[in-house]
């Protein structure tokens, strides 16, 4: 006779029961939808949130939002509509300087020499992780660092850089939550850090300005990001601030003027050059109407907003974000304004 085994069957279906509970259990915790996770940027990893740890609960940020945030109080320069404002008295003289040469859209899509092309950004929210910034010379350019707003920086250590770490190399990141602009020179990531040349902290709720004599991640001392033709202000179809602008050593004065705060030794005359933070516009009886679109936003900001001066480079070479939506071809055709379609607004007495 085979022994019975009923007294054993109510513990066995007691155990299976149990193992089944905690193996659905592992399940549920192991399955990517129930985890916690980041979204797209604004996390303390970079800009993809793969790098965060398993729990970490951070915000979204996408650069559609920097588009949402008031770029300094109303009465600010940047936001100073300069077409009926006086011209200089040297006029003629400072635009003859650069007459000849077109507008330059120094920003688009693709990469050129194989850096895309453009100065980046990233938006990150405010629970965004910062990291330490040291400053130092390298073989590109010295120290500033007694002239910039120590860290630590919230900018993500896999943010995009100018060039990809060639060139002026300009790390820029925007937190939306406290309004504040992060900037950094000369830049490169070294274990763990952030490295840079210079860096400044732009709060966008003030009309604050850096000390006098002091740079910033630009020449002038004046921030990047505000002056930059960013493709989501093509979106809303307003480019609502001047565009930020260079011109040769030799059409620069070394000299600034406000919303600037430094100059360099250029080699500009006195009254045939601009100074750091001088504007220029776009003549109201220029004729936009056989550019395209996006191209009209853009000039007609320069003629509302006009352009900043904000270093040394080529003359009329505008400064925007790269972005595969840019069409290349159509950016060129503003090489048909020339210097000589614009006006120096009086910044001499």
């Amino acid at each position: 006779m085979k022994p019975s085994v009923e007294p054993l069957a109510p513990k066995r279906k007691a155990v299976r029961i149990i193992c089944f509970l905690l193996f659905f259990l592992v399940y549920l915790y192991l399955m990517p939808g129930c985890k916690k996770h980041s979204d797209s940027t604004g996390h303390d990893g970079g800009s993809n949130g793969n790098n965060n740890p398993p729990g970490t609960v951070t915000c979204t940020a996408a650069k559609a939002d920097a588009e949402n945030i008031q770029l300094f109080p109303a009465d600010n320069a940047w936001n100073l509509d300069i077409s009926a404002s006086p011209l200089d008295p040297y006029n003629t003289q400072i635009v003859a300087g650069f007459s000849t040469n077109g507008i330059k859209a120094d920003f688009g899509s693709g990469l050129w020499e194989g850096f895309p092309i453009g100065i980046p950004y990233t938006v990150v929210c405010g629970t965004q992780t910062k990291y330490a910034v040291t400053f130092r010379s390298n073989s590109y350019d010295d120290d500033y660092g007694d002239q910039s707003d120590p860290g630590p920086y919230p900018i993500p250590l896999n943010t995009p850089i100018e060039g990809n770490g060639e060139g002026d190399s300009h790390v820029i990141a925007v937190d939306k939550d406290n309004k504040l602009v992060y900037e950094l020179y000369n830049a490169s990531v070294n274990n763990g850090h952030w490295e840079a040349s210079s860096g400044a902290i732009f709060d966008l709720k003030s009309n604050a300005v850096r000390p006098a004599g002091w740079t910033s991640a630009d020449a002038a001392g004046l921030p990047i990001f505000p002056g930059l033709v960013r493709y989501e202000e093509i979106l809303k179809g307003v480019i609502d601030h001047p565009i930020r602008f260079t011109l040769n050593s030799s059409k620069v004065k070394p000299a600034y003027i406000h919303p600037a705060r430094h100059k360099v030794n250029s080699t500009g005359g006195q009254y045939s050059s601009l100074p750091f933070g001088a504007r220029i516009r776009l003549k109201a009886s220029f004729n936009i109407n056989s550019f395209s679109a996006t191209n009209k936003i853009i000039l007609q900001a320069m003629k509302k907003y006009g352009l900043i001066l904000a270093d040394i480079g080529s003359n009329l070479y505008i400064t925007g974000v790269p972005d595969e939506r840019w069409n290349n071809d159509d950016l060129q055709q503003l090489g048909q304004v020339k210097g000589s379609d614009f006006e120096v607004v009086k910044f001499n007495n």
